[in-house]
């Protein structure tokens, strides 16, 4: 794998341009593990080994700040991220303790199961996509190229062995359509529960609540058919008008706005999600009802 001196990532990666848009990088992770939760290895094997259930905001946070220091840091800060996952990662195996859709008790799992892993690149790719799509610009077929390459790289920083990786965007496509519409495709009780809080019910001060709602209108309106259904979201006529007035309302200032604003960083904003679901718990009120 070619490294370069001052990161994984070049300036001028497809990767590095997409993920720096904070377009993308306040909204992917979300629906990115809320259309990851319907492969029941990859989301029960988190679940059994998570130690705070009852805090997946604070993962979330902590999984978008590891993501970009990867993205955007020095080999050495990548380096530490990927050590300490790798060490996390090492404990995650077992079997499926019932079944879960398709898949019967006893079905093993494994952080390092080369398809999950592939599965877990994959959901960040497609929801990174869609939201550089949707407030961006439209990616030509050699830049989604590049860009998959770029994501097929970070995940073999992970161990995911390449030649499990389809070899372009389009035969990636194809298998992410493949897997949404699989009838392996499965929500366990608490993937539910736990999609829709992620999606949905993210925990910020009282001020940024009116946000929030055109926040939930976008997450709908950008989730494919297919999981929409799988979750029991209906999506009417009045939903989508909503959703292509909000994508415009959005997308219209942006480029009036200073580049401080559009790109960068987002810790600030993980550690505010965070930090809010902190004080709810805090103050003996649940971030939402686990099943």
């Amino acid at each position: 794998m070619a490294r370069v001196a001052d990161g994984y990532f070049p300036e001028d990666s497809v990767l590095r341009r997409v993920h720096s848009e904070r377009a993308v990088g306040l909204l992917y992770g979300q629906r990115a593990l809320a259309i990851g939760a319907i492969a029941p290895l990859n989301f029960i094997g988190t679940r059994l080994h998570t130690r705070r259930p009852e805090r997946p905001f604070q993962r979330l946070a902590q999984t978008g700040k590891m993501f970009e220091a990867i993205f955007f840091g020095s080999r050495a800060d990548a380096d530490a991220v990927l050590r300490l996952v790798n060490t996390m990662h090492e404990g995650v195996h077992g079997v499926l303790p019932e079944e879960a859709g398709s898949f019967s008790a006893g079905t093993p799992y494994s952080a390092f199961d080369p398809e999950q892993m592939l599965w877990t690149v994959a959901v960040v790719a497609d929801s990174a996509r869609v939201f550089y799509e949707l407030f961006i610009a439209k990616l030509q077929p050699a830049e989604l190229d590049a860009l998959w390459r770029d994501y097929v790289t970070f995940g073999a920083l992970f161990g995911m062995p390449e030649a499990v990786a389809p070899r372009s965007w389009a035969e990636f496509e194809d298998y992410f359509s493949a897997r949404i519409r699989s009838p392996d495709a499965h929500l366990t009780q608490e993937a539910r529960s736990t999609g829709r809080a992620i999606m949905f019910e993210i925990p910020v001060p009282t001020l940024n609540a009116p946000a929030m709602r055109v926040h939930n209108v976008i997450m709908l309106g950008a989730l494919p058919a297919p999981i929409r259904r799988l979750y029991g979201l209906r999506y009417r006529p009045a939903d989508a008008i909503a959703f292509r007035a909000a994508v415009t309302a959005l997308r219209a200032p942006r480029p009036l706005a200073p580049g401080f604003l559009r790109r960068g960083r987002n810790t600030r904003f993980f550690d505010q999600v965070a930090n809010t679901e902190s004080d709810r718990l805090a103050r003996g009120s649940a971030t939402f009802a686990l099943p």
